[in-house]
């Protein structure tokens, strides 16, 4: 298979975890006869600094001449200390989703067993989770009108949803559902907000196309408690932008660590891949990353961009027996636990390529 991919580093800790990722590409591409070919983009404060722009033409342009995107974070100190700035990295994020139509983000939320005492949740609450989020990316109070009055004293965001941005991601979670355990969450603030009235009746009408699947109705304040509660309740859970911005942060807990967690942007074109973390900025140049949500994005892109089940699945069993070796970056490393071997950034890639080779060879031995 012949594909190309660009690889989008963004700021901070963003150039380190995508160079991990995208070297377990690389070696997947080598074991299993396919050919990637890269290329390279700016966003964020490095393309602010560069450009004068968070997103580029021309880095725009590559994006839309692609298969599949490896991104890595945007944001730097600098605009969250000074609210005063009109040009900020995160515009070229927004851009970007709204730009190539990326309105559904997912959001797998599994437990690795060998993590369960990374999270501050008792094991036994957490053993056996396994949830996928659907983020509505497109639309809500990221998108909505904005700004000040009264001389700059009162501010605003308008939250807003139209129709059909609810009935194309609902579909995406009711098809998902259906290969998975058959139930969707849906979350919303319906008893206050106008726009989760709409948002529930079009779910609820969506949700008559689909009789194998079973819906629930959650408001987003009890959907938060009831994740740290029983996460084994949830599925598949499908949400507006806001809501799922914060509920898929929280969820991390349940997956150990924000370093853990993939996602994938997908509309009806191309595909962007990225960890949730941000930029993070106090670790930034430090080696101790932790990759393996860069490393999860790229097995989540061969799986969804390019439909390669089995080369996606090599990935996630890699972590896995890394994961059971006792390897860790320090941010999902036991500190009771003498067995963990504390890794730098590039040390796991290291780690997960050797996992890789590993494994082939062990399947060319089988066979």
């Amino acid at each position: 298979m012949k594909k190309k991919i660009v690889i989008l580093p963004g700021d901070g800790i963003g150039k380190e975890v995508t160079t991990e990722g995208k070297r377990v590409l690389e070696t997947i591409a080598s074991l299993f006869g396919h050919e990637f070919e890269y290329d390279e983009a700016v966003i964020g404060h490095d393309a602010i600094e560069a450009t004068g722009n968070p997103l580029p033409d021309e880095t725009l342009a590559k994006l839309r001449n692609c298969d599949a995107i490896l991104f890595g974070a945007v944001g730097h100190p600098t605009y969250d200390n000074d609210p005063s700035l009109k040009v900020r990295p995160e515009q070229g994020l927004l851009k970007m989703r709204k730009e190539l139509g990326l309105y559904a983000n997912l959001r797998p939320i599994k437990l690795f067993d060998e993590l369960l005492q990374a999270s501050a949740i008792k094991p036994e609450i957490l053993k056996g989770s396994d949830i996928l989020f659907f983020r509505e990316l497109t639309g809500d109070v990221y998108f909505g009108e904005k700004g000040r009055k009264d001389d700059g004293n009162t501010a605003y965001d308008v939250m807003i949803y139209q129709r059909y941005e609810v009935e194309r991601i609902a579909h995406k979670a009711f098809l998902a559902a259906r290969t998975r355990k058959k139930k969707i969450t849906s979350v919303d603030k319906a008893n206050v907000l106008e726009s989760s009235r709409l948002w529930r009746a079009v779910v609820q009408e969506i949700g008559k196309q689909y009789p194998d699947v079973e819906l629930e109705h959650q408001f987003v304040d009890s959907a938060a408690m009831k994740l740290i509660q029983n996460p084994r309740s949830f599925d598949v859970v499908l949400t507006g932008n806001l809501f799922g911005d914060i509920l898929t942060d929280e969820a991390s807990q349940i997956a150990g660590s924000m370093g853990m967690l993939a996602s994938a942007s997908v509309g009806d074109t191309v595909g962007l891949y990225e960890p949730i973390h941000g930029s993070a900025h106090d670790i930034t140049g430090k080696g101790i990353a932790n990759p393996l949500a860069s490393i999860l994005s790229a097995s989540l892109l061969l799986d969804i961009s390019f439909g390669l089940k089995k080369e996606s699945e090599a990935i996630i069993k890699a972590v896995e027996s890394t994961l059971k070796a006792g390897y860790r970056t320090g941010d999902i490393a036991d500190a009771n636990s003498e067995k963990s071997k504390i890794l730098n950034t590039q040390a796991m890639g290291d780690q997960i390529v050797k996992q890789l080779i590993a494994n082939n060879e062990q399947r060319s031995t089988n066979n």
